[in-house]
């Protein structure tokens, strides 16, 4: 069970923060395996995962994987331009929700992982969702990238299904894209990423490099709103 994984560096971090828990919140297109990113963490089904091109996260959902570290589950983009409005609306007033300690007031989501297919089928999607939803809403340096699905990258190509895990093409081919779409990213937002991590989320493979991204990026400070 993931729930263990870096307490004492998470737990560490948050009280320099004086929060608890972390609450991070899980976007990115449809079909980008959002939910089963969550399922993996949690290691039992706790989110709906689709098996056709509609979306299963219509509402926002929590999921707390330990005492110090909580998932938001949110609706993905891609689903036609009324839905997007719709899910696009959710995911800004997730972003404007306050708490207040000793009359100041600090944003309730902390980090934004945003979650991209490995196949990179709709990242024109991807970069809408950053660019007009996430980056005018939240700060920079509080936004992840991780690229899910890292078994489909090459069409399933290259990924060996003994041992679950890429060979020395594909996981070449994971690298790259990895650096092109940290540079694509900032080409087409003007943010500067850490280097997403890649994974996959049906076969488990480099869980705790996604967990990593996370824990090695917690804020040292709780999210001001000015």
């Amino acid at each position: 069970m993931y729930s263990d994984y870096g307490f004492n560096k998470i737990t560490s971090h948050l009280n320099a923060m004086q929060i608890r828990p972390l609450d991070v919140m899980v976007t990115g297109v449809t079909g980008s395996g959002k939910s089963s990113t969550l399922n993996m963490l949690f290691e039992k089904t706790i989110a709906k995962v689709g098996t056709g091109v509609d979306p299963e996260t219509m509402d926002l959902n929590a999921y707390r994987l330990s005492d110090i570290m909580r998932f938001w589950d949110t609706p993905g983009l891609g689903d036609g331009v009324y839905n997007d409005r719709i899910h696009g609306k959710k995911l800004i007033d997730l972003m404007y929700k306050t708490y207040t300690i000793d009359n100041a007031e600090y944003g309730f989501i902390d980090i934004i992982l945003v979650i991209i297919e490995g196949s990179n089928r709709d990242m024109g999607t991807t970069y809408k969702l950053l660019n007009d939803i996430i980056v005018p809403n939240f700060q920079g340096d509080r936004i992840l990238v991780a690229i899910n699905q890292a078994d489909v990258a090459m069409k399933s190509r290259h990924w060996d299904s003994e041992s679950n895990m890429p060979d020395s093409v594909l996981l070449d081919f994971l690298e790259e894209q990895a650096f092109s779409i940290q540079k694509r990213v900032k080409e087409a937002t003007g943010i500067s990423i850490i280097k997403p991590v890649y994974y996959s989320a049906l076969y488990g493979y480099n869980v705790e490099s996604f967990l990593d991204l996370i824990i090695n990026n917690i804020p040292k400070q709780k999210r001001s709103l000015v």
